[in-house]
């Protein structure tokens, strides 16, 4: 995640903006015959997690090779040879999803640098809420960064680390960061994966059956075993280092435990519905969203519509619950990459458009519910409102599962700070007028808990990480209050 990301661009907004995007995917492999060829097709099921930028690092017992570049994976590793000119049984791959700022290839990850030990690559997932301080301190001591990531801070840590072993100075690193993470790493020894204390991000571990000994795969989401023809072995657990070599898999726990913090975001939107986080079905929890938003939020209506893609399983929960029939009132295009350049506001007002398509048939005439799974800054949600009353819809009632985001995300989601939040600043009939809907609702906190099995927020000791909605940040925000302090001295300094 690029340590400008707490930053927003002054550019106007465009419809990718008024989503939430997850950081990265990781991925990585051992004793896998054509490692690289494996990670890109894991990286393929990954693309949803980041979409600007791939790479590979593969290992062939005496070199490394790497190949980095901007765009989709399919965009980099689709000609065969580059894919040669990764050899090996071992390798680890990353998608990247960049904040504010331009994606440069300085930035692409996995990251490699070369040690006293051997070669190193690291692939991350997530942010590190005390990087500007570590890489204040680390200038300092004469390091020198070659991007702007908060990732370099881990190469960094283990070169000037004093620890003998590879697996010493990984630990010795990783004492000194905070923050919300899963890292997949590579040494000429063996592969890494590693999630922080409170297991806010995902990680998981599968196995690849089928030749001499088997090997190891490392990701993100279990979608990406399903591609590369593993197995799922079991999630990673919060604080937890696997250490895979040519003797098996090995676990150490270097951290104090803690209660876990995993994402609640995960099962609302940012996972793949047919992966399982934590022991449970993306596709079911959102259903299980959808049914509890309709017993909280009912209306009388004659059609469920989800605003595609991400708000389809809670729409057929809501349907199945209410009894109103679901229809795909809005086509998406699934052709559409990046939004183009939007040089005037008639054209940007059109953008939407790219995207999303309104099935007049279904709407015309007829009072229409849609369910999303969240509104950001409310840019989208109303030129989807529009559309839908220009095809012809008597009432449009915006249903959402999840619950107001009012607070910006620390934690490796990109999201713009609080004042550009709509429902930092507005309540809900302000919403609902901004937007131009009949009526909005959104879940309930303690009804998202019930969804996902709890019998609701415990105050005391939260099951997830759910500071977007709360602002009860479980990992101390080191960087960021010390910006908010600085930018104070300031102001009295005037």
């Amino acid at each position: 995640m690029d340590a400008a990301c707490q930053f927003v661009s002054e550019s106007p907004p465009s419809e990718s903006d008024d989503k939430f995007h997850d950081e990265c995917g990781v991925f990585g492999v051992w004793n896998v015959p054509d490692a690289a060829a494996v990670t890109a097709l894991g990286l393929h099921a990954l693309q949803h997690r980041g979409q600007e930028a791939t790479g590979i690092v593969s290992y062939n017992g005496t070199r490394f090779n790497s190949h980095r570049g901007l765009g989709l994976v399919g965009d980099n590793f689709s000609d065969a040879k580059i894919i040669a000119s990764l050899p090996g049984r071992i390798a680890v791959g990353h998608n990247r999803y960049a904040t504010t700022g331009e994606t440069i290839l300085r930035n692409v990850q996995p990251l490699f640098a070369d040690f006293e030990f051997g070669g190193f690559a690291v692939a991350h997932n997530g942010n590190l809420t005390n990087a500007e301080a570590l890489h204040r301190q680390l200038v300092r001591r004469g390091c020198l960064f070659q991007s702007t990531t908060d990732s370099e801070v881990f190469i960094h840590l283990i070169a000037i680390s004093l620890y003998s072993t590879v697996e010493d100075r990984l630990i010795d690193a990783l004492k000194q960061v905070v923050g919300a993470y899963s890292l997949v790493a590579l040494s000429n020894k063996a592969l890494f994966g590693v999630r922080d204390p409170l297991g806010v991000r995902p990680l998981i571990l599968g196995r690849i059956l089928g030749h001499t000994d088997g090997g190891w795969v490392l990701a993100s989401e279990t979608c990406a075993l399903d591609i590369v023809g593993a197995e799922f072995v079991r999630d990673i657990e919060p604080g937890e280092i696997v250490i895979i070599n040519d003797a098996g898999v090995r676990s150490i726990k270097p951290f104090a435990r803690q209660k876990e913090r995993f994402c609640v975001f995960e099962y609302i939107y940012f996972a793949r519905p047919d992966s399982v986080m934590e022991g449970t079905p993306v596709y079911e929890a959102r259903k299980a969203i959808g049914r509890v938003l309709a017993r909280e939020s009912g209306v009388e209506a004659d059609v469920i519509v989800p605003v595609p893609d991400s708000g389809v399983p809670a729409a057929m929960g809501y349907s199945q619950q209410s009894g109103i029939p679901f229809e795909l009132g809005i086509i998406r295009n699934h052709y559409v990459g990046r939004t183009f350049i939007e040089p005037t506001d008639q054209i940007r007002n059109l953008g939407v458009k790219l995207k999303h398509s309104a099935n007049r048939p279904m709407l015309e005439g007829k009072r229409v519910i849609l369910v999303d799974d969240s509104i950001v800054r409310g840019t989208t949600s109303k030129k989807i409102v529009e559309m839908v009353r220009a095809a012809g819809a008597k009432e449009v009632h915006m249903r959402i599962s999840s619950p107001p985001t009012t607070h910006s995300c620390y934690y490796g989601i990109d999201t713009p700070e609080r004042g550009k939040l709509l429902a930092a600043t507005h309540d809900l009939e302000g919403m609902a007028r901004i937007i131009g809907v009949d009526s909005l609702a959104y879940i309930s906190l303690d009804g998202l808990y019930r969804a996902l099995g709890k019998p609701g927020r415990d105050t005391a000791k939260p099951a997830y990480c759910d500071a977007c909605f709360t602002g009860d940040y479980a990992i101390p925000l080191t960087d960021a209050q010390a910006n908010t302090d600085r930018q104070l001295s300031l102001l009295q300094l005037g």
